[in-house]
């Protein structure tokens, strides 16, 4: 009975104090662990950027959004509660409606709001405020260059108006209009809402109806709303210019003649209607208002789409060459300048014909012919020296160029980058991905133009450490496109080195140990830092571990691109970045520095007339597929190379180089971020040496160059004469088959003086037939010079050659195929994928040397089993109708060119370990197509005697008939190729060179059964 009363006694609540406290305390301590999850990123965030010297970027980019969203915030609030305000007056809670009743429930929600004016003009506004306000902050970037924007110095050819209108102004000013807009759709809807609350607007049995107050408030509201639809209007005639067309882009005659007129008609009329709104507001005549809203609408019928559609159907179709001209015009000259496309056009009356010593004039240029390909020979990079398993060489490897004995010589250099995936499985953990494995090491490279006589690249640098011709240099490498996510490096002075720096086995357990003594990470070294820092990271270790002392750093956002990226956000950056061993501060007697170069831009879609370009298109190629965007705009207009980013490898400080000092976009963003882009007068000479032709740019260039190399309108117009750039030749062709990459190469284009390092691409025939031959070539010359705080005049000369129209010079596709269907090469090659071993048909260069063009591909050969890594064995050339195939690319020249070229190539003192298709001097009969010049050596005559010694016994005949031969020496092949593997993997390279000469021996043995078998 006790237990009864006392519970009958205690009020029931249906749940316990424990569970009342749970839920409240739940929240609460996740809304603490958010918070310090937040403060926690920002805070680092804030610490990686004092780091690298950029918190000035930092707090702009929070500052500029933050104020933004502030003022964005605050006018949609205050609009709202004035417009409520107006809108509710000085009702009182209980008050009946004025021209309508309504409900007890709706009543209830007007008293609310009526009594509790804190949530009426506070709550309301400020959750609105944040929902459609705050999102000003995200045009930062647009208001901030409006307001530091400067003059382009080119005024655009309709209005007048500086260039910099369009850029600059014109998106601050539609950004503006959006936010208006947004504000007067929602003071329409508060006010609406509110008298229909308070029975000033409603329905009732005789219609709908609406008080006074609220027909002035509306029409003040729609007389705003007006003079926004006029002022839009009014704008719309600037955007005109900025407009796509089917064959051009910017204002068209229909859009000059039509449009413009008609948008001006409409801005005034709709300024009319909105003089009605008011006057409707003052006096409630609504009629006339309504009247300029039904003229305001057949108005806009007739003239923006009734008037330019006859004028465009029945006066521009049919005189569209004449009539469109004008604007085609300025759409050229303006797509020229946006794109920096000025280029030197030269009219190339490509030979086909050959004769001997035909290349003579050309030396300088056949020595530098590259034959490494940079896209294909990373595994061979990473078999040769890799070193290690948690090493590797990134795919693709980069072509460069340094000088070398006093002789500037064409290179391909990789870095040695860090891979922890290449780490058994036992050996991952914690203390070793982010303590031990800390950094990669050096870099290798080998000469472009010449290979081993196995076909392996012939390295100048190389090895750990490394050894070469560029001298001392600072090799670690802990900023990279592979490094970890973090690394913690440091310690206290004295402490035993446990990052590991580099195999070596004449060290303590075969490595050499490090401690990183740069400035490249912010501080974990106290309790707080390391609890900021765990919680980014989501690491207990990171807090707990011993090696985590006082002198620590952390090492986080590693990759160039992604430092670049953050320290400048305004930047559109190329896809690559180029290493290189750098003498920064022009002292001898100091070390190199290892850096990262990138190439970046300065992008906008706003320039009047400019034809736009897709970049993930434009930039597609090849050696791109699947690649993704860096920080790209969609679309573009308008690209400058404003600037050379640099990221040191080892301490991670990025620089940015001004390249372009008349852009007026980078200028404005320098007047935003002061001190942060370093002037091109501070630029040292060996770094200006090493900057090539931004490769994407180029690719942009090249794309539009197809059709804007037609200066004519009335051609440009017809289209007739529009290239294409030509599909990669080494893959089926095909709907989704990429474009030709284009090729960093040394030569000499005809009509120049001097050798650059240039980047090239090829063009053919436009349309939508397969006619595969070569209609102009475009190079961008990429010397800069190297003398410090200057750049080289001819830097970013573009040089076009235009091959006749009537003259058949094939182009790449026709190239490739004529090559692999010669008698000679196919059944080499058939022959060798016969033997346990796959072909690699690497980039088919195109030169313009000889007169002509010369083609040139190196042919790499790779087990199908076991290690794989390609070596060079043949050299594929083509001028005109001759193919020449050898194991160097100086016999190839000889071939082609009557049996001898004029030059001597690269690989001149290469014996290769296959014999090449030429005997005693003269050239295979079957490597000159029908039609082709004879390309026998003029300098061996002709004679009935048999040329063999007489002294030389006669080599037996070989056992078997050509079927039984051919068997065996396939079987031999594929024996020599197991053993050359095996030796490969045990390093026996004695071992390995027999198995080669066995290999090419059966080969030959090969070839020569073959044809017996096919009666040649």
């Amino acid at each position: 009975m006790t237990n009864q009363t006392a519970q009958a006694g205690r009020p029931n609540t249906g749940r316990s104090p424990l569970g009342g406290a749970f839920l409240p305390t739940l929240l609460v301590l996740g809304v603490l662990v958010f918070g310090i999850v937040v403060f926690a990123n920002f805070w680092t965030e804030l610490k990686w950027f004092e780091q690298v010297e950029a918190s000035r970027v930092f707090w702009t980019q929070y500052g500029a959004s933050i104020a933004l969203g502030a003022i964005g915030f605050l006018i949609v609030g205050a609009v709202v509660a004035l417009n409520l305000r107006i809108a509710l007056g000085k009702a009182k809670p209980k008050d009946k409606g004025n021209v309508v009743n309504v409900d007890s429930q709706i009543a209830d929600y007007r008293d609310t709001l009526l009594s509790k004016k804190w949530l009426t003009y506070g709550v309301v506004p400020g959750v609105l405020g944040i929902l459609f306000g705050t999102g000003l902050s995200g045009n930062w970037r647009t208001f901030l260059l409006w307001f530091n924007g400067s003059s382009f110095g080119t005024a655009d050819p309709e209005y007048g108006l500086d260039v910099s209108f369009y850029v600059f102004a014109l998106p601050a000013i539609h950004a503006i209009m959006s936010f208006l807009v947004t504000l007067l759709v929602l003071s329409i809807i508060a006010a609406g809402v509110a008298y229909w609350m308070t029975g000033d607007m409603g329905l009732d049995q005789s219609g709908f109806k609406v008080s006074k107050k609220a027909q002035r408030h509306f029409g003040v509201l729609l007389a705003v709303g007006a003079l926004l639809i006029a002022i839009n209007y009014w704008l719309a005639r600037y955007d005109l210019l900025l407009g796509n067309h089917q064959r051009f882009s910017g204002a068209s005659y229909t859009d000059i003649n039509a449009s413009k007129p008609g948008l001006t008609i409409l801005a005034i009329v709709v300024a009319i209607v909105a003089a009605l709104f008011v006057l409707a507001a003052v006096r409630q005549m609504w009629k006339p208002a309504l009247v300029g809203i039904a003229s305001t609408i057949a108005t806009a019928l007739v003239v923006s789409w009734l008037y330019p559609v006859l004028i465009q159907n029945f006066q521009v179709n049919p005189n569209a060459a004449e009539l469109e001209s004008t604007y085609i015009q300025r759409n050229i000259d303006a797509t020229l300048d946006a794109y920096d496309m000025a280029h030197k056009t030269m009219q190339y009356d490509a030979r086909t014909d050959v004769e001997p010593g035909q290349l003579r004039q050309d030396s300088e240029t056949a020595a530098q012919i590259r034959l490494l390909d940079p896209n294909i020979v990373d595994p061979s990079f990473n078999q040769l020296q890799q070193n290690r398993q948690y090493y590797q060489f990134l795919e693709p490897l980069t072509v460069d160029r340094y000088k070398i004995d006093g002789e500037t010589r064409d290179t391909v250099i990789a870095v040695r980058e860090l891979n922890l995936a290449g780490l058994d499985a036992e050996r991952r953990s914690w203390v070793n991905d982010h303590t031990v494995y800390t950094h990669g090491f050096g870099v290798a490279a080998a000469y472009g133009n010449t290979m081993t006589s196995r076909g392996d690249p012939t390295f100048w640098e190389a090895g750990i450490p490394s050894v070469g011709e560029i001298g001392d240099y600072e090799p670690r490498v802990y900023f990279g496109q592979q490094s970890p996510d973090y690394s913690i490096v440091g310690a206290p002075e004295g402490s035993d080195p446990w990052e590991l720096d580099y195999p070596d086995d004449a060290a303590p357990n075969g490595q050499v140990m490090n401690t990183y003594t740069g400035d490249g990470g912010p501080s974990v070294g106290n309790v707080f830092e390391r609890l900021m820092f765990s919680i980014r990271m989501g690491s207990t270790e990171l807090f707990f571990s011993d090696r985590v002392t006082s002198e620590s750093q952390i090492l986080f956002d590693r990759d160039p691109h992604q430092r670049v990226r953050k320290v400048a956000p305004y930047l559109t950056l190329d896809t690559k970045a180029v290493p290189a061993a750098i003498d920064m501060d022009g002292n001898p007697d100091t070390p190199k520095e290892l850096v990262w170069i990138i190439d970046a831009y300065t992008t906008s879609n706003n320039y009047p007339y400019s034809a736009r370009e897709t970049l993930l298109e434009a930039t597609m190629d090849a050696t791109t597929i699947g690649a993704t965007g860096i920080n790209r705009p969609d679309e573009i207009n308008y690209i400058r190379n404003s600037v050379k980013a640099v990221v040191n490898a080892y301490d991670g400080s990025v620089t940015l180089y001004q390249w372009d000092t008349d852009d007026p976009i980078i200028n404005a963003w320098k007047a935003i971020f002061p001190g942060q882009i370093t002037p091109l007068e501070e630029m040292p000479g060996d770094l200006i040496a090493h900057v090539r032709y931004p490769e994407d740019l180029f690719k942009v260039q090249r794309t539009l160059l197809a059709r804007y190399h037609v200066t004519d309108a009335k051609s440009f117009y017809s289209g007739g004469d529009f290239w294409q750039v030509p599909l990669e030749p080494t893959l089926p062709a095909g709907p989704t088959t990429p474009k030709q990459p284009p090729y960093y190469l040394t030569l000499k284009m005809p009509g120049e003086e001097e050798t650059n390092f240039s980047l090239t691409t090829s063009y053919i025939p436009g349309g939508t037939t397969n006619r595969n031959v070569m209609t102009g070539f475009l190079a961008a010359s990429g010397d800069a010079g190297n003398e410090a705080g200057v750049k080289a005049e001819s830097y970013g000369r573009l040089n076009l050659l235009e091959l006749p129209r009537d003259l058949t010079v094939p182009g790449p596709g026709q190239a490739e195929n004529t090559m692999l269907t010669n008698p000679r090469v196919s059944t080499d090659l058939n022959l060798l994928r016969q033997g346990g071993t796959e072909i690699i048909e690497g980039n088919l260069l195109s030169l313009p040397i000889g007169d002509g063009l010369l083609y040139v591909q190196p042919i790499y050969v790779q087990a199908t089993s076991g290690t794989q890594y390609p070596t060079l064995q043949y050299v594929l050339t083509l001028f005109g109708d001759n193919v020449g195939f050898a194991p160097t690319l100086d016999e190839s020249l000889d071939q082609v060119f009557g049996g001898d070229s004029g030059v001597e190539a690269g690989d001149a003192g290469v014996v290769g370990e296959k014999e090449a298709p030429v005997e005693g001097g003269e050239v295979d009969p079957s490597l000159v197509e029908e039609g082709g010049e004879p390309t026998t050596d003029p300098t061996v005559e002709p004679t009935d005697e048999p040329t063999d010694d007489p002294t030389t016994p006669a080599a037996p005949p070989a056992a078997g008939t050509a079927q039984e031969r051919l068997d065996t020496a396939l079987q031999d092949a594929k024996t020599a190729i197991e053993e050359s593997n095996a030796a490969m993997e045990s390093g026996d390279w004695a071992a390995y060179g027999e198995a080669q000469d066995a290999l090419s021996d059966a080969i030959d043995r090969a070839v020569a059964a073959q044809q017996e078998l096919d009666g040649n």
